[in-house]
């Protein structure tokens, strides 16, 4: 099994400003690779490697709302430093949101384009994965979605019960991908979604063609004669199988 999670993806309106906020919120640099891309990675980090899922934001004309379930969890190092990151992405231009979550420790907020993400409060299980501390895909089935990501990508199940599914780079390191039962009328529609890649990347066919074997479909999203293959998972959530741009 050669396939990585390597990046969350966002569709932004402008991206340079949208890296802009994410960079200062996770302390990350910023880089691009072309027009209309924006790249987010650790300072000084060797992409791809599995202590960090890195972040790209792609201008699009009009980011229409579709079926990406994902957002981020960040992780906090005390209480203080809860307070502290909070206030600071505020200042950012973040704003409070209310998805229901009720009397929570932890913090719901939006980026400046809309985006929902927490701020949690201190973990330990989250005490090592970085500033994500984890990556959050909205499903029905916590199960069914590790049947197909478990074989999937190289990662190891820490935690699968009928509401949550927790899974981490098998070297474990970095941040969590997590599954979490969510009625359909209480799903944050995003414009997040998941890139993988195969290690070597000339493999992309191969793994695009076993992916399909596990359930995974095409899906045409308008992306045209690109680098990247499209495809949905078993509960139809796009993602993006990368290969050499």
């Amino acid at each position: 099994m050669t396939l990585q999670l390597v990046q969350v993806n966002f569709k932004a309106r402008d991206d340079s400003a949208l890296g802009r906020f994410w960079a200062e919120a996770l302390g990350w640099g910023v880089s691009s690779e072309g027009p209309g891309v924006t790249n987010l990675e650790p300072v000084g980090f060797d992409w791809p490697d599995p202590s960090a899922v890195c972040i790209d934001l792609v201008r699009v004309p009009d980011p229409e709302t579709v079926k990406y379930r994902v957002h981020l969890e960040l992780a906090t190092t005390s209480d203080a430093h809860q307070t502290e990151l909070v206030t600071r992405l505020k200042d950012l231009g973040a704003t409070p949101v209310d998805v229901g979550q009720g009397d929570v420790p932890w913090t719901m907020l939006a980026d400046p384009e809309g985006n929902v993400f927490s701020v949690l409060e201190p973990r330990e299980l989250y005490r090592d994965t970085g500033p994500i501390a984890a990556v959050v895909v909205d499903c029905a089935d916590p199960r069914a979605m590790v049947r197909f990501w478990g074989e999937a990508i190289d990662w190891t199940v820490h935690e699968l019960t009928d509401d949550r599914a927790l899974l981490r780079s098998v070297k474990g390191v970095g941040p969590y991908l997590e599954f979490r039962r969510t009625p359909e009328d209480e799903v944050i529609w995003s414009r997040v979604h998941l890139d993988v890649m195969s290690d070597p990347v000339e493999e992309q066919a191969k793994e695009v063609a076993r992916l399909e074997s596990l359930g995974a479909t095409r899906a045409d999203v308008g992306q045209g004669d690109v680098s990247w293959v499209v495809l949905a998972d078993t509960e139809g959530n796009e993602f993006c199988v990368l290969g050499r741009g």
